[in-house]
């Protein structure tokens, strides 16, 4: 009966330690399979991730999902529901965000826990946080996934349900909670502003410190970790799972020409990253925002990058950080076989490289500081006299165009990197921003 729906199923079902689940999902009219499956596939690898073991999947077509079940009442009674009996199922995974009633009816219907995609990618996050920082993210994003949805929670909470008989201490516990989640909400929000203060003022310091910010992004699994390394000897962690970077790691890389710049590992991106996610995590995120360069590392070797690329530029504008100066890098160029190939955005820096071998990376090396090198920009800046750091600055690293001696300080018209230009305006203040010379 289950041979079509349940195609790939796994015969390793009775692994000790793994939670064996079944994944769902909904192609409706605008989606096509291709694209349906490999959110499958990577709801999969997620599932993986969190420790599970996929027995199933199920894909039903409809014009829309039901409002009470979200696939269709038929497909869970007469298919979803003996399945999960006959498989042992213990947990069914959505690819969709669920309502709280979806999930309670879902849970009644099959009689096992049922999470969405949501809850999963909140759950890896969980597990995966190391620092202090991280774990306040991940906890702030799941109590205000959990808040909203506190009252509609299923068979995993117990609860009292409405009608007579059924008020009294059960609707105050509720209340209770609320009160404790909001409460908690607002601890967390208050300690993640002290800790994008640290950052601010980290970030001022650097500024201070004529030094390049060069950040790594990428869709998870993509091998930033690996690339961090192979740059720099992090030595970080770096796992063939997804979301194995959680917390922000900066290490000091030396360029051909012996510049050296900071360079900053970050949280992979993911098709519908949660919006609890990429507002708990905007203290780390900032990190993007405010690098001077991007390394958008790529993983080629899967067959759907191109489609990664763009969710991860569609969360980088998201964040305001879509128009800054970017390289792409296509990583694990290793697993590719001569006749695959790949393309390279025209009119974009792009290099390959593999960050397990180590190919490309002398290349990558001499892209970035081409690529620095050539945001030159003209500026003009008054640089009171008693600001020697300042003067010594533009003179090193630009090319003074013009100089005029007034009562406040120098006048200079200078021609030089983008990067020392921000600097040394930064430097002189928001009163002094370095205007831009015709």
């Amino acid at each position: 009966m289950f041979q079509k729906v349940f195609e790939g199923l796994v015969r390793m079902q009775k692994l000790p330690g793994y939670e064996k689940v079944l994944l769902v999902s909904l192609q409706l009219p605008h989606e096509d399979e291709r694209e349906v499956e490999e959110s499958l596939e990577e709801l999969a690898r997620l599932a993986d991730t969190a420790g599970a073991r996929v027995v199933g999947r199920v894909v039903q077509r409809a014009r829309r999902p039901d409002p009470a079940t979200f696939l269709g009442r038929g497909k869970v009674r007469d298919e979803i529901a003996p399945a999960c009996r006959e498989l042992g199922v213990e947990l069914v995974i959505c690819d969709h965000e669920l309502s709280p009633a979806q999930v309670r009816n879902l849970e009644e219907e099959l009689g096992v826990r049922v999470i969405d995609r949501t809850q999963l990618i909140l759950d890896i996050f969980a597990r995966r946080a190391r620092t202090r920082e991280g774990k306040l993210q991940v906890e702030l994003a799941q109590l205000e996934y959990l808040y909203p949805r506190l009252a509609g929670k299923g068979i995993e909470l117990s609860r009292l349900g409405g009608g007579i008989g059924t008020r009294g201490p059960g609707e105050t516990k509720l209340e209770t909670d609320r009160r404790r989640i909001k409460r908690r909400i607002t601890e967390l929000r208050r300690e993640l502003d002290e800790v994008r203060r640290h950052r601010t003022l980290l970030r001022t310091r650097r500024q201070d410190v004529p030094v390049t910010l060069v950040s790594l992004v990428g869709y998870t699994n993509a091998g930033k970790s690996t690339l961090l390394n192979a740059l720099t000897g992090a030595g970080v962690p770096a796992e063939d799972k997804l979301f194995a970077t959680l917390d922000p790691t900066t290490r000091r890389l030396v360029l051909p020409n012996n510049e050296v710049v900071l360079l900053t590992d970050t949280v992979g991106f993911i098709r519908r990253l949660p919006h609890h996610l990429v507002a708990a995590f905007r203290a780390t995120l900032e990190e993007v925002t405010e690098a001077d360069l991007l390394l958008h590392v790529v993983d080629v070797s899967n067959p759907d990058y191109p489609d990664q690329v763009k969710a991860v530029e569609d969360v980088l504008a998201s964040l305001g950080a879509g128009e800054k100066p970017t390289i792409l890098v296509f990583n694990k160029v290793d697993r590719l076989t001569a006749e695959e190939p790949w393309l390279v955005p025209p009119g974009r820096p792009a290099v390959a490289v593999s960050a397990l071998t180590g190919r490309g990376l002398d290349e990558l090396r001499r892209l970035i500081m081409d690529v620095l090198k050539d945001q030159r920009v003209r500026r003009e800046f008054l640089v009171p006299y008693q600001r020697g750091d300042v003067l010594n600055l533009l003179y090193e690293k630009g090319e003074v165009l013009s100089r005029e001696y007034t009562p406040e300080g120098v006048r200079l018209e200078v021609e030089l990197g983008a990067v020392w230009a921000s600097r040394a305006a930064a430097r002189l203040g928001k009163d002094n921003p370095g205007r831009i010379s015709g």
